[in-house]
């Protein structure tokens, strides 16, 4: 397990220095910060001097070994368009991104789970039917229209909930929900056709014949034995979140989180923040990936790491 450990934290290393090298140089060649920064107005002499207190009139080799000393330390310098540490910005902004993405997963987990239980429990049946059908409704929605829609039914014609911002609890439901949809309709069809599999196993048949209740068959038995594929996919839903799709739940509703701050470090072009968001998402993914990896061995120890 621990070579294992360290050979995943090896390969996450080589992932964060890819994108570092990547986002490096594409925010070098998309866009100009020092004419979004700078009034029309500005004179030449201006601009020069602007653009040698970014560092960004010295070779792009001595800008990217800069960069990336930085980088080693966390000293991501100062944000462009906000004027205070980029870091300051993240510590204040990550919370609200993670707290949206762990309830959004929870949700769609909790609502995935107990759907396709009753679901294979009656394969082709009726329930069965009902619950591929919304998985499919749910799979074709685009998020971003979902969320509008969400907006515009519970917000805006019943006025039970916020129709943007943060600060009560009642404005992660919508932007948790939108989250949440898409992932649950994918874990559904997952659970139902693992659950199917392991109903149909020879252990489930002997376990009834010995008496047991279906239900301890399946809560105990049953679900422990599909807990590996449905941990894996609800991982890969997390990361899916985090590594770009609450950026679009986050500017439909307007939520704080980091997702909305890059949307926000693109439109005014500052290089810094975007690469700091992009860096702190990247060691994120990794480390979830790694997590991920040993949460499969700790419900299924036949899993043999070492040949991951």
């Amino acid at each position: 397990m621990g070579r294992y450990i360290l050979a995943k934290l090896w390969q996450g290393v080589i992932v964060v220095l890819s994108v570092v090298v990547v986002v490096f140089i594409l925010t070098r060649l998309v866009g100009d910060p020092v004419r979004v920064m700078l009034p029309l107005e500005a004179t030449q002499e201006q601009r020069d001097q602007f653009e040698a207190q970014l560092g960004l009139d010295r070779p792009i080799g001595v800008q990217f070994v800069d960069y990336v000393s930085d980088v080693a330390v966390l000293d991501f310098g100062e944000s462009l368009w906000q004027r205070r540490p980029v870091m300051e910005i993240i510590v204040e902004r990550a919370p609200a991104t993670l707290l949206l993405t762990f309830a959004a997963i929870g949700l769609a987990v909790a609502l995935a789970v107990p759907l396709g239980v009753v679901a294979a429990l009656r394969p082709e049946g009726v329930v069965d039917r009902i619950v591929v059908l919304i998985s499919l409704i749910g799979l074709s929605i685009p998020q971003f229209w979902l969320g509008l829609l969400f907006i515009v039914f519970f917000a805006l014609t019943l006025g039970w909930l916020p129709t943007s911002g943060s600060g009560t609890p009642a404005h992660i439901i919508l932007p948790a929900l939108t989250l949440a949809i898409p992932a649950m309709t994918r874990l559904v069809m997952v659970v139902r056709s693992t659950m199917i599999d392991e109903l149909n196993a020879q252990y489930v048949r002997v376990l009834r014949v010995k008496g047991l209740s279906p239900w301890r068959v399946i809560a105990v038995h049953a679900l422990k034995n599909s807990a590996v594929p449905i941990v894996t996919l609800a991982g890969w839903e997390l990361i899916r979140a985090l590594s770009g799709y609450t950026v679009v739940v986050e500017s439909v509703f307007a939520w704080p989180g980091l997702g909305l701050t890059a949307i926000q470090a693109i439109e005014r072009q500052d290089l810094i923040l975007l690469q700091a968001i992009v860096f702190l998402t990247a060691i994120m993914v990794v480390a979830l990936n790694l997590l991920l990896d040993i949460l499969a061995k700790a419900f299924d120890p036949r899993i043999d790491l070492r040949a991951s």
